[in-house]
């Protein structure tokens, strides 16, 4: 049995998170952004200042950990929120993916390794290639170890290919393997213990490399993003760290505020 101490202190840490609870103004804060994809620390900052001109910085720090940890916010950035739980983007493992991912596993056991395939965009793109891409990112000094064992697996497959090598030797396969180097730092999850990109890697990758997502340019590009931020909670501060590693930080930052 616990000492009587012990009850009056869960009693009061309740009683006081109850107290705290009725001043978070749930219905009115939802209402209050529902029309903004995104919004700062400041912006909630002055929602609370409406109801109560003395609240104190720390208090609203809190809430807002609170409203974070319950869903209510979803936090997209360094001091940026959005209304609403995380909705996380998934790329597809086809049966493919998951065979060549445990043949490189088997041979190359301490491989860092992320694996995903192009037509996984087709979710987001008006136009629908028919050709795709799966990329394999490896270390870089395991590249052409893994280029070399996917050919002699007979397998379609190119390593860090030019727009004048698919010119010129592109296969009329549906689907080519791509070996390229993985960037370190990139941000990937982990699916069914098979490495995938983010989805903040993926945009940041279609931004940097036009010759690999040569169909997901200009006007589809513009609309995969738009797509992605509409159905999927995007990290802008992953995603500009990321745009950093790649030389890139600046050029995406001027891209991302067309969408603003």
């Amino acid at each position: 049995m616990l000492p009587i101490y012990s009850f009056l202190l869960l009693y009061l840490h309740f009683t006081f998170k109850a107290i705290a609870t009725d001043k978070l103004n749930i219905d009115q804060l939802k209402d209050y952004f529902k029309d903004k994809k995104s919004f700062e620390t400041s912006d909630i900052v002055e929602f609370y200042l409406q109801w109560e001109p003395d609240v104190k910085t720390t208090t609203i720090n809190w809430r807002v950990y609170n409203l974070v940890q319950s869903g209510v916010l979803n936090r997209i950035g360094r001091g940026k929120f959005a209304i609403g739980e995380n909705i996380i983007y998934k790329p597809e493992l086809t049966s493919k993916i998951k065979s060549i991912h445990n043949k490189l596993k088997k041979s190359f056991p301490y491989l860092r390794m992320c694996i995903w395939n192009t037509s996984s965009l087709n979710e987001f793109m008006i136009h629908q290639p028919g050709r795709f891409y799966i990329l394999i990112e490896v270390d870089k000094e395991a590249a052409q170890s893994v280029f070399f064992y996917l050919k002699e697996h007979k397998l379609s497959v190119f390593i860090e290919p030019t727009m004048d090598l698919f010119e010129k030797y592109l296969p009329d396969e549906k689907e080519t393997l791509i070996v390229k180097p993985l960037v370190s730092e990139a941000p990937l999850q982990t699916i069914n213990r098979i490495n995938s990109p983010t989805i903040e890697k993926i945009l940041v990758d279609i931004f940097c490399d036009d010759i690999i997502f040569a169909a997901q340019q200009g006007s589809e590009m513009r609309t995969i993003f738009q797509e992605v931020f509409k159905k999927y909670t995007v990290n802008e501060s992953r995603m500009m760290r990321y745009a950093d590693r790649r030389g890139k930080k600046e050029s995406f930052r001027e891209y991302l505020c067309t969408f603003r």
